[in-house]
């Protein structure tokens, strides 16, 4: 009870001493006076357009209007005997101030017209605190990319989904203020569209206490809302790939469509008396993928004589049900004629629905509902001639939020949201167990090394939901014009189901005991609490961000008591664990278009669930044995589900400053001390079985620095630069390496070594050029050095552990639109090129070389074909190691 007792301590003083926030708005803040003799004028009326949001002047000629969603305003400043000032173009951000002073000149006619004035976005904003991008739509709609991940990777500090040195599923990704990761896997389950977003933050130093189960960055994305008028888009393409690199991708030069279709519309909904907005949006993308198999092999497919007949021309094989005789003519002649089958396609649908309701001007009701399935592939090189035995992966997600937004004054409003959120995932090559086509896995060995399988399949199905209700209240309060007190609280409660088993098809049933290591199951019913307190203070000279933050976390498992004999063993029940995370940052304006900022914070995630539950019977299996591990786990590990939170300890310092009308220079160094990451310690059962289990045991630091650089649009130009240098050193990339190195009897590092993801320089360059609502073109560059690896070779021990590096990656993207006018509509045409220079970025290399082409491995063989189909030479060809060759696409969009 004493985490309770803690929890309703803390939020009795929350609720008592503050207002509360959501983190999807944003403030203006002003000062107004008389333009003759700036003397300041109270009582001025400030209305923002189209809204029911408003404010008037203080004593001082201050004002403050809070709780705008993000987008771009007009503002009406109306007074006695003064002409009115409308001020248009405002762009208000997530949890940001925008200043807006306005000077207002007596009136001389009494019907003189309002005096207009176009606000400029500011290149600095003053009240940050640490390193944030805000990217709003017309941003994202001029980038040459199809999704917000890519977005958000060409952002300071990002690099290939990890922030800033972090380990994937590090990263709290959120849609209106409300979470969409899977705690099962640490990642976002459903991938928010293009066309469904308002604007995006991304915040990849320091974060404020309201957010939380975070390491190293935020995401949060703000959706569309319907306008006063219905407006509609429709987007469609087609691409394919342009490329002379047969010899990698098997058909590339064939025609292998890539095709999308998209769309939006919103607006009043009718019969409500405009009260009732609504916005919708869909996609649907077919992904054909570039990594083609040839299907020469069935899984039904008997070859046994390519292992236990030495002379190759008495080798009898079957080939898709036929008998054949082997030789290298009729080997290549096979292999060339066969099915082109896609390894690494996808097919997705996406849709986003979303209803306002405002209920005169101090509630609104907003009910949002997204839906996402997609089927895929992932590329496995045994399977390359055999492309019907690899698995096949689905997934659907759905979430559906319900808040309320209620404003008690000008000041203070409260926001209320509840939510519900299911992904389900499913791996398997065949549905139904009972397929006929299953065959006994020792078909898999029917090839020798170096050979594509000729037979056989994956034998495990693999099944997994994830369910979530959520609860969460924000209020926020401007209490006065320098403090803005924030803080809520939230409650989640989870329903994590896994099944997992390995088909026999020999067998009667098909499916092992759950005793068994070949078949697990689990239902968990896990909960997260938290609530924080927040003052946000904004003064000429300086600006604080100040916050405490507390978690607790109930992981509803079980754990041995004696692990000797961990699947024998009696069960307890895990315990509970909490923590308070304190937030400081601080922003120090040095002149009208400069600001220092520095941040400090404790950040605390509990890790993904995945590694709480697995092996959920805590069966040992004998490592001489021939089972195969579940396809989502490491064979022999147990989970833990005591695993404390991970920590990192956060230090941020920063200069941003505006030079000139056009352009803004932004430096932040940054450190990063990670602690209780996950790893594995190894123990032995009785029987002397080797075995690993998940503890808190890797650590690691980041240190870092970020330059950006951007040219605001000016004369058909706008432009930026991001540049990042980084150090990523820890004691371990993968959580499992300590018991890897157990079972090869390697010795575990036991020092500091460059992470997985450690990319030491990456620049980021975009240029826009042209109007777009006429013709302009856009150019991403990206240059980063490579990735460590760790070099090995057959004549000695495998040296330092990442002591290598991969070649440098290159690629430059390139997006071009002309938009038409015909018969009252706007229409737009695209062309869109990927990796335009057709580089093979070399992402994966051969451990002995460092390089994706080449390998002294066939040097061992002595010119010996493999035991198999194919000859050693195309083995050693590696698609996989290799980004993805340049593409073209051609498409259209109608603006209604």
């Amino acid at each position: 009870m004493a985490p309770m007792r803690s929890l309703a301590f803390f939020v009795a003083i929350l609720f008592i001493t503050c207002r509360l926030i959501a983190g999807t708005t944003g403030k203006i803040v002003g000062y107004v006076s008389d333009e003759e003799t700036g003397e300041p004028l109270i009582g001025v009326n400030i209305v923002l357009e189209n809204t029911t949001l408003g404010a008037a002047t203080d004593l001082d000629g201050n004002y403050y209007i809070i709780g705008i969603p993000p987008g771009r305003y007009t503002i009406l400043a109306s007074y006695v005997s003064y002409s009115d000032v409308r001020i248009s173009n405002i762009q208000v951000n997530i949890d940001k101030t925008t200043t807006i002073n306005i000077s207002m000149r007596p009136a001389t006619l009494e019907l003189e017209q309002a005096i207009e004035v176009v606000a400029e976005r500011p290149l600095v904003k003053h009240d940050l605190t640490s390193t944030e991008s805000t990217i709003d739509r017309e941003i994202i709609d001029v980038l040459p990319v199809e999704d917000l991940n890519e977005v958000i990777n060409l952002q300071a500090g990002v690099i290939d989904g990890h922030f800033r040195g972090g380990r994937s599923g590090e990263v709290q990704y959120m849609v209106n203020g409300v979470s969409i990761n899977d705690v099962y896997s640490g990642s976002n389950a459903i991938e928010v569209e293009n066309n469904a977003v308002q604007e995006v933050s991304v915040i990849s130093g320091t974060f404020n206490a309201e957010y939380g189960q975070a390491m190293s960055g935020v995401v949060n994305i703000v959706t569309r809302d319907g306008g006063d008028k219905y407006a509609g888009t429709l987007t469609g393409y087609f691409g394919d790939y342009v490329s002379d690199t047969d010899d990698i991708f098997w058909g590339i030069s064939d025609f292998n469509s890539n095709s999308n279709l998209q769309g939006t519309f919103g607006g009043p909904l009718p019969f409500t008396n405009n009260k009732v907005k609504f916005f919708a949006s869909a996609r649907y993308y077919d992904y054909a993928g570039y990594i083609n198999a040839k299907k020469v092999f069935l899984p039904t497919d008997r070859t046994t004589d390519f292992l236990q007949k030495d002379d190759p021309q008495e080798r009898q094989f079957e080939a898709s049900g036929k008998t054949y005789t082997f030789s290298e003519q009729l080997a290549q002649h096979l292999i060339d004629n066969a099915e082109s089958v896609s390894m690494n396609s996808s097919k997705r649908l996406s849709t986003n629905v979303k209803f306002s309701y405002r209920s005169g001007a101090n509630d609104k009701l907003s009910l949002e509902g997204m839906y996402q399935w997609r089927n895929w592939r992932q590329y496995d090189h045994r399977f390359r001639l055999n492309p019907d035995g690899n698995y096949k992966y689905k997934q659907q997600s759905i979430t559906t939020t319900l808040s309320w937004n209620h404003v008690f004054s000008t000041s203070t409003f409260l926001n209320t949201s509840l939510s519900y959120f299911h992904t389900g995932f499913g791996q398997n090559v065949y549905e139904d167990v009972n397929d006929p086509r299953y065959v006994v896995k020792e078909r898999l060995q029917d090839t020798g090394a170096n050979a594509f399988l000729s037979g056989g399949q994956q034998m495990w199905h693999f099944d997994r939901s994830t369910m979530t209700h959520l609860f969460k209240s924000e209020v926020t309060s401007q209490v006065n014009f320098n403090h803005q007190i924030k803080a809520g609280i939230e409650g989640r409660r989870h329903r994590l189901w896994m099944h997992e088993f390995e088909v026999i098809p020999e067998a009667t049933p098909r499916i092992a005991p759950l005793s068994s290591f070949q078949n697990n199951r689990y239902l968990h019913y896990p909960v997260e609490i938290s609530a924080y307190i927040q003052d946000k203070m904004e003064y000429e000279d300086l600006v604080i961000n100040a916050g405490l933050r507390f978690d607790y976390f109930d992981p509803d498992g079980k754990v041995p008591v004696d692990f000797k004999q961990p699947s024998r063993s009696a069960l307890r029940k895990a315990g509970t664990s909490r923590q308070f995370s304190p937030r400081l940052g601080l922003a120090y304006p040095i002149s009208a278009g400069g600001v220092i900022h520095a941040s400090y914070g404790h950040f605390f995630q509990t890790p993904n669930f995945f590694f709480l539950y697995t092996n959920p019977e805590f069966n040992i299996d004998p490592l001489q044995t021939t089972i195969s591990p579940p396809p989502q786990s490491v064979k022999n590990i147990i989970g833990n589900a005591e695993l404390k939170p991970q920590k990192t300890t956060i230090y941020e310092i920063g200069l941003s400053q505006q030079l000139g009308d056009l352009y803004a220079l932004s430096v932040t160094a940054f450190f990063k001390d990670i602690r209780n990451l996950l790893g594995t310690e190894v123990l032995r059962t009785l029987e002397g079985i080797t075995y690993g289990r998940y503890i808190n045991r890797d650590y690691g630091y980041v240190r870092g620095l970020t330059i950006e650089f951007e040219r605001r649009y000016h004369d058909n130009v706008a432009a930026a630069v991001d540049y990042t240098y980084q150090i990523a050193r820890g004691n371990a990339s993968d959580p499992n390496n300590a018991f890897l190195d157990a079972q090869s009897d390697k010795e575990t590092e036991k020092q500091l070594v460059p992470l997985d993801w450690d990319r030491l320089h990456q620049i980021n360059v975009s240029i826009t050029v042209g109007r777009k609502e006429n013709l302009a073109v856009s150019i991403i560059g990206r240059y980063g050095t490579g990735f460590p690896y760790t070099p090995s070779s057959r004549l000695v021990q495998p040296l330092v552990e990442n002591g290598g590096r991969k070649p440098d990656v290159m690629t430059v993207d390139i997006y071009s639109t002309k938009n038409v006018r015909f018969m009252g509509l706007d229409y737009s045409l695209f062309l869109r090129i990927f990796n335009v220079l057709d580089r093979l970025n070399e992402q994966q290399v051969f451990t002995d070389t460092g390089r994706a082409g080449y390998s002294t491995e066939p040097l061992y063989f002595g010119g010996e074909r493999p035991r198999g189909l194919n000859t050693l030479d195309q083995y050693y060809i590696r698609p996989d190691f290799y980004s993805e060759p340049r593409q073209i696409q051609i498409g259209f969009e109608v603006k209604f």
